[in-house]
């Protein structure tokens, strides 16, 4: 224990007003209060510098003392009421003691932390573990990674896939988020996905073709058109859009399933004779695409689709031709749709030299992408690969 005695200010006033008032040496009253000398004359010393015109009539060192004690204590009441105002909102019901700790870091340039841990009553050591550096939460664990998931998809899928897409992919890879949260990663992490203009087509007639036998079979009982099928094989529709590159243009023939979505035969080449179209449909059916029961098959009223060669080949395999009104976009609004995708997703953002670099990007869109991975509105979100694969298994169920 230390020997060096404590005085309070009561006490030093009252034997620096006993100095003052009696006229004694201060080795005398020293002496007779138990004070050290020197100590004492200390406290007489800096009261009279900083006292230098008091007289008779002025308060003493006692009165002074009481004086600045009120003074001190108004403050302290005054720093408690601020203190109090300020902190009435942690009194509320849902207040944590994380809101608390929060509180006190941000006041703490105003007032002692010891003090301000008092005037709560929370633990001092508490909050300084609270200050302590943390590790993420897990909300902040998850939201890092679903940014690395989203990036991971955005450039895996080569920026086509957009908010609606990255959040039915990760969906179906087992990570569940909401779209708005996909769209958010996405703005702040500077990913925008690749949309552009779509493309105008032309439909080539050929007056003298025979086609009085041909109808529309893309429509319901009541004349409405009817783009869906059941079972796959079944209902197909196909077109041909051009594509243009360094060493001319390029034509590309479709071939795509209603029941799935997918494009089960495609042909590219330099011309757009019936050959091309014909390469199409000869894929989808040598990959087991068209029904065995016969297939309909829906075009437009190009010169291709109704030429007597198309015709022929379509008699001789079972598929029963179906065309729209020349110039109505809508009466082949699938194939259409899915050359605006081609086009906005993956065409417009590439300067192709030749034919050769078009055909492997095409060929890498429709099998690696829009087939495999896209999500399709019309298969529930899920890419027409799989919505095909899932309808094959339900029938191996059923059969078994």
């Amino acid at each position: 224990m230390s020997s060096r005695r404590k005085y309070s200010s009561e006490f030093k006033a009252e034997a620096i007003e006993l100095v003052i008032s009696s006229g004694r040496p201060v080795i005398q009253v020293a002496a007779d209060i138990g004070v050290n000398e020197g100590t004492l004359g200390n406290w007489v010393r800096v009261w009279k510098e900083e006292h230098p015109d008091v007289g008779a009539d002025e308060p003493g060192p006692v009165e002074w003392a009481k004086y600045k004690a009120l003074q001190a204590e108004n403050a302290e009441l005054k720093r408690e009421i601020e203190f109090l105002g300020k902190s009435q909102r942690l009194l509320r019901r849902e207040a944590t003691i994380d809101d608390y700790y929060a509180f006190i870091w941000q006041e703490k340039a105003y007032y002692k932390i010891d003090w301000m841990c008092q005037q709560l009553k929370v633990p001092r050591s508490s909050y300084y573990r609270w200050t302590l550096p943390k590790g993420p939460t897990p909300t902040q664990v998850r939201h890092n990674k679903l940014t690395v998931e989203v990036e991971r998809v955005f450039g895996r899928e080569k920026g086509m896939a957009g908010r609606d897409q990255i959040t039915t992919i990760v969906g179906h890879e087992g990570v569940a988020v909401a779209p708005g949260t996909v769209g958010s990663i996405m703005k702040k992490q500077g990913l925008r996905a690749v949309r552009m203009r779509a493309w105008k087509k032309t439909t080539v007639v050929d007056p003298a073709a025979r086609t009085g036998h041909i109808r529309n079979h893309m429509q319901d009982g009541e004349g409405n058109r009817d783009f869906t099928a059941t079972v796959p094989g079944t209902r197909m529709v196909g077109d041909i859009t051009y594509l243009q590159t360094g060493s001319g243009w390029l034509y590309l023939a479709t071939v795509i399933d209603l029941a799935t979505r997918m494009v089960v035969g495609w042909s590219m080449a330099s011309h757009m004779r019936t050959s091309l179209i014909i390469d199409a449909l000869t894929m989808a059916r040598d990959h087991g695409r068209l029904h065995s029961g016969g297939a309909v098959f829906h075009s437009d009223r190009g010169s291709q689709y109704t030429s007597a060669g198309f015709q022929g080949w379509c008699a001789a395999n079972s598929v029963t031709q179906s065309m729209g009104v020349v110039g109505v976009c809508w009466d082949n609004a699938v194939a259409e749709s899915f050359f605006s995708h081609l086009k906005t997703e993956m065409y417009h953002h590439h300067d192709f030299p030749n034919h050769m670099a078009a055909r492997t990007a095409v060929m890498e869109y429709i099998e690696s992408w829009y087939n495999r991975r896209r999500p399709h509105a019309n298969n529930l979100g899920l890419p027409p690969a799989r919505a095909l694969a899932e309808y094959q298994n339900k029938i191996h169920q059923i059969a078994a």
